[in-house]
């Protein structure tokens, strides 16, 4: 037994990683795997835009700045309930200025910007690691349906440049800003 101590706080944290065991009360003893999910960071903002080599590609007005994180178990429907998540989501002022308004509700722009980094594993170290997050060929492929998803449903949707060295200007309106995952 001693022969394998060693090896016990690498097995914990591979179990921490893939595997949750669920706050229940009538726990049965039954792992289960650890859900990878789809990341958006959304800022409410007064104006944003993205620069790439010097030229403005993407410029919006009263909106939703996104910053979108594609992970490898993502899939289309986790795209399409994200897409209608975002969309829906009430964070602007009503009349008495309760966030009970989405961005479809007061017809402003959304400005998507593809984060890879939002797939980092940050837990342990002091260097992220990215084992999580979708290869680049499936992570722009989805980036891309997801963007089509929003303007298949609103019509003021900008975007940045997959892969590119962006410069992204916001004017962050709150501040207001949310972690959506899926």
């Amino acid at each position: 037994m001693n022969r394998y101590k060693a090896y016990i706080p690498r097995l914990l944290t591979l179990i921490d990683r893939y595997f949750y065991l669920p706050c229940e009360s009538s726990y049965n003893g039954a792992f289960f795997f650890r859900q990878k999910y789809m990341k958006v960071l959304i800022q409410r903002v007064a104006h944003a835009s993205v620069v790439v080599d010097d030229q403005t590609i993407g410029a919006i007005d009263q909106g939703l700045l996104l910053f979108i994180g594609i992970e490898k178990h993502d899939t289309l429907e986790t795209l399409q309930r994200m897409a209608k998540k975002v969309l829906a989501y009430r964070v602007f002022g009503d009349a008495e200025g309760k966030m009970n308004l989405s961005v479809s509700d007061i017809n402003g722009g959304v400005l998507a910007i593809s984060q890879f980094t939002l797939a980092a594993e940050t837990k342990k170290g002091l260097r992220p690691g990215f084992s999580t997050a979708a290869p680049p060929e499936q992570a722009k492929q989805q980036y891309l349906e997801f963007v089509e998803l929003l303007r298949d449903q609103h019509n003021t949707i900008e975007t940045g440049e997959f892969a590119a060295d962006m410069k992204v200007s916001l004017l962050n309106d709150g501040p207001v800003t949310f972690w959506l995952e899926m």
